[in-house]
């Protein structure tokens, strides 16, 4: 079976943002509403031993301290459970917390070769040295299979699949949009037959991406913003959702309302976002819809 944790659901920045006084970050800082939270990331095993986590956020080290099974095994001077990271976007919010790991523990480092090679322009991320860090390059439309410590199969499947993306901000007007900028992954138990479908990131919905979604065990979906103008009627931003690479949550729920999908989560929310108060009309008509929104420390077994 594949265990699922929940280290974080907030996009980039987190909730609340250290410069946002929106009304969401204001009443998150306060504690009016307890909606606060890391930077989206999750952790998954088919062991409940050896964990991969896909994307590594900024917030990982409290994500970590804040998570007891993915502290050191009791007695061992030096040991993590962390076995691999997957990474499916170059972005800030899904590599920076790569740093964190540098202390010499050693884990496989899955992505696409776009995205190492965002890594290997960066000096600051050869603290992460290879013989404990191996870069593992996967490949949009194949499959892989994680590897334990020891060599031996994960018993985890995950298809890597192009979602319908953008280049990483950094990147803008230095580099083309390019294959490999924007992942999504099956990952499939390979005991159970279990699957799960995660798209941190997506603009769109394609037909594609609807047939792999089909008839998954759960899905978690990019659901930074409730509608494309978000952040520009709030006055945050002059960008639109799809300038962003993001698809509208109001626009996800009746693309995928025919879907047969087990369960339905979104990830990577924004800290504009009205869905993240627990009473206001777009929360109610996302959970009517058979959608949440985790909360961090969550573990979902399929």
């Amino acid at each position: 079976m594949t265990k699922i944790l929940i280290l974080g659901a907030a996009a980039g920045g987190g909730v609340p943002q250290w410069n946002c006084g929106c009304d969401n970050c204001r009443d998150a800082r306060s504690g009016t509403l307890d909606i606060g939270g890391n930077q989206a990331s999750i952790a998954i095993s088919s062991d409940g031993e050896h964990w991969f986590l896909i994307n590594a956020s900024p917030d990982l080290r409290q994500q970590i301290a804040n998570t007891p099974a993915l502290w050191p095994k009791p007695g061992l001077k030096r040991h993590s459970p962390i076995t691999g990271v997957i990474l499916t976007n170059g972005e800030i919010d899904a590599i920076t917390g790569l740093l964190t790991l540098r202390e010499g523990s050693p884990f496989t480092l899955y992505a696409h070769d776009r995205v190492l090679s965002i890594l290997r322009a960066n000096s600051i991320f050869n603290a992460l040295k290879p013989e404990n860090v191996t870069r593992q390059p996967i490949a949009s439309g194949q499959s892989f299979v994680p590897a334990l410590p020891d060599g031996s199969p994960s018993g985890l499947e995950i298809f890597a699949f192009a979602a319908p993306g953008k280049t990483a901000l950094f990147l803008e007007g230095h580099d083309e949009n390019a294959e490999g900028d924007t992942l999504g992954l099956v990952i499939t138990d390979r005991s159970s037959g279990a699957r799960m479908v995660f798209v941190a990131a997506c603009a769109a919905i394609t037909d594609e991406l609807l047939g792999l979604i089909e008839g998954a065990d759960a899905v978690f979906f990019d659901g930074t913003l409730w509608r494309d103008d978000e952040m520009i009627a709030q006055g945050l931003s002059s960008k639109t959702g799809q300038r962003m690479g993001h698809i509208a949550m109001s626009d996800v729920i009746p693309a995928l309302a025919a879907t047969p999908i087990g369960n339905k989560f979104f990830l990577h929310i924004n800290n504009s976002n009205p869905a993240l108060r627990p009473e206001s009309d777009e929360r109610k008509a996302l959970e009517a819809a058979g959608w949440s929104i985790p909360a961090e420390g969550t573990e979902i077994t399929l």
